[in-house]
């Protein structure tokens, strides 16, 4: 049995796999303050339709990791029962989640039991106002308390990725870096992509890896860290102590738009209604979900998953000079509806 490899050499064993559309935020980056027109109940995949999916990757297509995303999987209702049914099947395989953490209090114990190993939690800034700016919802306490009981919980490490903003949060890195260093957090910035559902992103207006590190440098001395990056999308940095040179934790930015790792991808992606994204800018996708309720057996879906993963192009946008460059046309489906 051949994995899911495409026609470029790159092997994908690490699928992130949509829930729901469905958040309750409204982040500027990603939706409008109405939100959008969600799936139907009848059009996303059952709790039973997950975990066969997900035991098709594992056992027919090398997946080795699993991290279910959203829209905003807390928001499943039946979320606890997805992992508990993926980990029994599957123990070895790490299962993580990335959330907006604000659920993630009252359910933690719950999602741990069932197998959860990892989180990550989008949160863009510490302050309150800045916060609420972002997401349109006054919801930051939340947010922390969630965090608290996941650390308190056992899941380690746990990541924060954080979107910078010009002219909103573009000057907090390094505050909201030294809070993280603080609580014992792993910080991911990441480059705004344009995946926005207004189509309103544009790369001139974009806060650049480059100016990331330039701010959190004013602050601490970046280092590069000493581990293979691999197929990691973030590049780490040590966190130095400008004045002892003492390593304070690590940081990690992910420069999708301006530089790019489409090399080294080894990521698969599946929306909440069964489409296979081998990309997260692709135009085309391969529809699982049509066989998995025609009847289909488990081989001849795998195969229709491979095929899709052999045509995934070299590197993300349509054009030689990048995204958001003359040729780029963005996306139809915005995160919300693809899955991070």
């Amino acid at each position: 049995m051949s994995g899911l490899i495409d026609q470029f050499g790159r092997t994908a064993t690490d699928l992130r796999m949509s829930l729901i559309d469905k958040c309750n935020l409204r982040c500027r980056y990603c939706m409008p303050a109405e939100g959008l027109d969600w799936l139907q109940k009848d059009q996303l995949l059952a709790a039973h339709e997950v975990i066969r999916l997900a035991d098709i990757g594992i056992s027919h297509l090398g997946i080795d990791k699993i991290r279910f995303t959203g829209g905003e999987p807390l928001v499943r209702a039946d979320l606890v029962d997805i992992l508990a049914g993926v980990h029994a099947a599957h123990p070895d395989v790490e299962l993580s989640m990335t959330t907006n953490g604000i659920n993630l209090e009252r359910k933690i114990d719950d999602l741990v039991a069932a197998g959860l190993s990892r989180i990550n939690v989008s949160l863009d800034t510490v302050c309150p106002e800045t916060f609420a700016k972002i997401t349109r919802r006054d919801r930051l306490t939340k947010v922390l308390s969630g965090l608290h009981s996941a650390k308190a919980a056992g899941l380690e490490p746990i990541k924060i990725n954080a979107v910078l903003l010009r002219g909103i949060n573009d000057q907090q890195a390094a505050e909201l870096l030294t809070w993280t260093l603080e609580h014992g957090y792993a910080l991911r910035f990441i480059e705004q992509m344009p995946l926005d559902a207004d189509h309103k992103w544009k790369r001139d207006n974009m806060v650049t890896a480059k100016e990331i590190r330039a701010q959190i440098s004013q602050v601490y001395t970046l280092t590069p860290h000493e581990e293979p990056r691999g197929s990691a999308p973030a590049e780490l940095f040590d966190v130095r102590d400008k004045t002892t040179h003492e390593i304070l934790g690590t940081v990690g930015i992910i420069a999708s738009v301006t530089e790019p790792f489409c090399a080294e991808c080894s990521r698969t992606r599946l929306t909440a209604d069964a489409k296979v994204r081998s990309c997260l800018f692709s135009h085309e996708e391969t529809d699982l979900m049509a066989l998995l309720r025609s009847g289909a057996s488990d081989e001849v879906i795998a195969d229709a998953w491979r095929t899709a993963m052999w045509h995934k192009p070299k590197a993300h946008g349509q054009t030689k000079t990048g995204l958001g460059m003359p040729g780029f046309v963005q996306p139809e489906r915005s995160m919300s509806a693809i899955g991070g």
